[in-house]
């Protein structure tokens, strides 16, 4: 197993199975004991494929009009990719070790094809056909392949130059955020550790907050300690955000895998409570053995739906945290799989977003906060149901707020990945009144 074989199986699975690339990857690379360049590049590859595949195909259909079987697709694809866009692999060595993969993976017959294919792609490197339709969405969606309708909707509500940035920002390699756990370590004392390591980083705000500046993540000091966990920064500052503080009793509602629970008991100190929730039984035992390696002592879990009423929730907590179920559009760049969803399967979403809004406006106390947030970047998910709730739920009000530079507007916020730096993500904050 080497890097391109690695990278080949990732994509088969995915497009066989609908498994996610980053859990497949990791199983393969785990199982296979591939070194960590070796590994980094089978990453690079099959997440660079999975980012654009629509160019792939279209370069690959200037050379070759017949049909291709799926493995056959997949093989080329990876040879496009290295030839476009991994400038320190050379030319003929991307060539031949692609042709190579036909013949380890019973594609014999078409090794010719895919060299003859590769040959012409690598030949005009620098002359090749340019994608029709530029200033159209059907150009955007070709040469970011992304989905024509996501390309339309960004172009009808943000315009062209907007919506092209966020596309090509998806497509850069995506970056790692870790949290400094300050209940264990401080910041100053966990950034020599990093330098230490001679592993590339950046600080960010807020406090705690670091950057890791490769694509895959090393193996980072601390981990077994509990001196860090991974979180993207709009995340953290959802939490920032939702402001609880030492003594609160705060409800996550749709808390898997637990990054906000972790966040809210570090900036609680430990004191309090959490009641960390999911629908899924099964997810909140990676939630528990991650507080139990932070040192987190004021979590507790059970498995709850957010749309069914519980009275003896009510009027409890001072905070609620309601990261509602999502289409996940903010999160593409690491999750690329996420742009082959059918547009009709997500339509039944912001009326299930609003019943657990709802539902688990319930439980905050008179006085207290109710935060709702999302990993999209689309209105239906956000706005729309955000200005709904407000609508139907009078003793509620958005309260505005300024952190770490992002400044609500009506008590909300969207976080843009070429604009913030972080995932596509959103966030609005209501208080109740009576």
């Amino acid at each position: 197993m080497n890097a391109r074989q690695a990278a080949l199986e990732a994509l088969t699975r995915c497009r066989r199975d609908g498994a996610w690339s980053g859990d497949t990857l990791d199983a393969i690379i785990k199982s296979t004991a591939l070194d960590r360049r070796d590994a980094a590049l089978a990453s690079r590859l099959c997440l660079g494929v999975l980012q654009n595949d629509r160019l792939c195909d279209f370069y690959i259909g200037c050379y070759h009009a017949g049909k291709l079987e799926p493995t056959v697709r997949d093989i080329l694809r990876l040879g496009v990719y290295q030839l476009l866009f991994l400038d320190r692999v050379p030319p003929r060595a991307a060539v031949s070790e692609t042709v190579e993969l036909c013949r380890t993976n019973r594609c014999e017959r078409a090794a010719g094809l895919v060299n003859a294919v590769l040959r012409r792609v690598a030949e005009n490197r620098e002359a090749l056909p340019p994608v029709p339709g530029e200033g159209t969405g059907e150009y955007l969606s070709v040469k970011y392949s992304h989905p024509r309708w996501l390309c339309d909707e960004l172009i009808g509500k943000k315009g062209y130059a907007f919506a092209e940035a966020f596309l090509q920002k998806n497509n850069e390699p995506p970056k790692l955020f870790l949290q400094v756990n300050t209940l264990k370590a401080e910041t100053e004392d966990y950034v020599r550790a990093l330098e230490r390591a001679e592993i590339p980083f950046r600080r960010m705000e807020p406090a705690g907050c670091i950057k890791l500046d490769g694509g895959l993540a090393p193996a980072l000091p601390g981990f077994e300690e509990g001196l860090f966990y991974i979180q993207d920064r709009a995340a953290r500052l959802a939490v920032e955000i939702a402001a609880p503080e030492p003594g609160m009793r705060v409800l996550d509602a749709c808390a898997c895998p637990g990054g906000k629970s972790f966040a809210a008991a570090i900036r609680m100190r430990n004191r309090g409570s959490i009641l960390s929730c999911d629908i899924h039984e099964k997810k909140l035992k990676r939630l528990e053995n991650g507080a139990a390696r932070l040192g987190i002592e004021i979590i507790g879990t059970r498995a709850m739906d957010g749309r069914v009423f519980d009275p003896a929730l009510e009027a409890a907590f001072d905070l609620v945290i309601a990261d509602v179920p999502c289409s996940g559009l903010g999160v593409i760049a690491k999750k690329p799989e996420i742009r082959a969803k059918d547009p009709e399967s997500l339509r039944a979403l912001p009326e299930i977003q609003t019943a657990i809004l709802d539902n688990l406006s319930r439980y905050v106390k008179p006085g207290g906060a109710l935060l709702y947030s999302t990993c999209t970047i689309l209105s239906e998910e956000n706005e729309d149901v955000a200005l709904r709730f407000l609508k139907n739920h009078p003793v509620f009000t958005t309260e505005n707020f300024s952190v770490c530079g992002i400044q609500s507007k009506d008590g909300m916020y969207t976080f843009w990945p070429h604009a913030d730096g972080t995932d596509g993500f959103f966030a609005a904050k209501f208080r109740r009144t009576v």
